[in-house]
């Protein structure tokens, strides 16, 4: 696919120094936190009345979905990830303190199921991605060690021609020393090259870690910024 010019993707590769860290997440906005599970949705007919807006966290099985989620609420026990990847087959909505929604979408990319459940389940999502109103921006979880995968760049390619923000988190980064974390970051920069449309905008990656919370502070930033003040 053509590539885009590189300054449609924004890359913060900067892990801060402890004690700036410290002051960022003191002033940073939390919109996560206080979060609750409010449903469980397996069809459309199940999805929340429309008016609220959503923020969608989508990402391979494994990718450190529920981790990401449950160090943004400051809530462990918040996001569970089911022990057998690709099982879950419900998106998990959840309420923020100012009304807005967090949609935890199934890790994809596993072939745990029938072939027709999984067949059935997909389209699903795809119509909750693609023609979903109240939906908002798309948080995408990707492994830092692994880089986009096909199922990544095919969430992409769907979500981006909304115009609607993209923050993609280059997770558990702290399995890497920092040279391999920059190298990591400039990697999916660089694929996102090739998987944009030409004049793409509205997507950033940054690395992140929900063991270490690297990126928390930058992550809630560009979360807390798609939302209304009302909503946050």
């Amino acid at each position: 696919m053509p590539g885009v010019k590189k300054r449609a993707i924004v890359a913060d590769s900067r892990p801060p120094a402890k004690a700036g860290a410290i002051r960022q997440a003191a002033k940073a906005p939390r919109p996560l936190r206080g979060a609750r599970f409010v449903a469980g949705v397996a069809q459309a007919s199940q999805l929340p009345a429309e008016g609220a807006p959503e923020i969608a966290f989508a990402g391979r099985s494994n990718s450190g979905k529920s981790s990401a989620i449950n160090a943004l609420a400051d809530h462990s026990g918040l996001a569970y990830a089911s022990r057998t990847p690709g099982r879950t087959q419900q998106i998990n909505f959840f309420a923020l303190r100012g009304g807005a929604l967090v949609a935890d979408l199934p890790g994809y990319g596993y072939a745990a199921v029938a072939k027709t459940l999984k067949r059935d389940w997909q389209e699903f999502l795809w119509r909750y991605l693609t023609t979903r109103d109240n939906l908002v921006a798309l948080v995408l979880l990707v492994d830092a060690r692994r880089g986009l995968t096909d199922y990544d760049a095919a969430v992409l390619a769907a979500f981006v021609p909304s115009g609607r923000p993209v923050l993609i988190l280059a997770t558990k980064a702290d399995k890497l020393g920092s040279a391999a974390q920059r190298e990591a970051l400039a990697t999916i920069v660089e694929q996102l090259q090739g998987v944009l449309p030409i004049g793409a905008a509205n997507v950033s990656a940054q690395l992140f870690s929900a063991a270490t919370r690297l990126g928390v502070a930058q992550a809630e930033t560009a979360i807390a910024a798609w939302l209304p003040g009302e909503a946050r």
